[in-house]
């Protein structure tokens, strides 16, 4: 059985820093450790995120993209969220998500959504709070250092660097017009990673 190739070279994640982790590691994210570097840093498995964010896509493909929420409280996650949103027909919520959105029907912010994408399981508590009291089920951008219990799906990958973020989410924009058969090829997704990364 031949191999199956990686959504973009290795080389790519490494480039971009998507396996660098941080210093501390939680138990649930154990598994998808490659290694520790000298200076304590865990490295993330790339063949995991790679698989991860396949999965990713096929199961947000399936939803209707109007009740896709996407959120993102960390800058540099924000303008790729929003190029997401804006390719794929989701709703972005970058900066400070609030209290109510998921849960409060009277509130003027309400959205009915079927399913949570989030940044960072840390700095998107809020939205992850409200998505697990209605029920939504959650994926998530989820470094060695993130709680992941209530988590549906995790994409194990740095959720903190500007290069990392830009190429995760062009992967999962590309992957998911792939998914749903709006292009055939990697070569007619007309975006670059570029278009995704957060000015510094």
């Amino acid at each position: 059985m031949e191999e199956k190739k990686l959504l973009v070279p290795e080389e790519t994640y490494i480039a971009c820093g998507a396996e660098i982790g941080t210093q501390q590691k939680t138990e649930l994210m154990r598994q998808f450790i490659a290694r520790v570097r000298n200076d304590g840093l865990y490295l993330i498995n790339i063949e995991e995120t790679d698989k991860r964010i396949r999965y990713a896509a096929k199961l947000l493909a399936k939803y209707d993209p109007k009740k896709v929420a996407v959120v993102a409280v960390r800058l540099y996650a924000q303008k790729p969220i929003k190029k997401l949103a804006e390719i794929c027909g989701f709703i972005a919520m970058p900066g400070r998500f609030l209290p109510g959105t998921f849960t409060n029907p009277n509130s003027e912010d309400y959205k009915e959504v079927d399913i949570l994408l989030v940044n960072d399981p840390i700095g998107d508590k809020q939205a992850m709070n409200e998505a697990i009291k209605v029920g939504l089920p959650i994926i998530a951008l989820c470094d060695t250092n993130n709680e992941t219990s209530f988590v549906d799906l995790i994409i194990p990958v740095n959720n903190k660097g500007r290069k990392s973020l830009a190429l995760t989410y062009w992967l999962l924009a590309r992957e998911i017009l792939k998914a749903r058969g709006d292009i055939k090829s990697d070569e007619e997704f007309q975006y670059t990673r570029e278009d995704f990364e957060a000015e510094l």
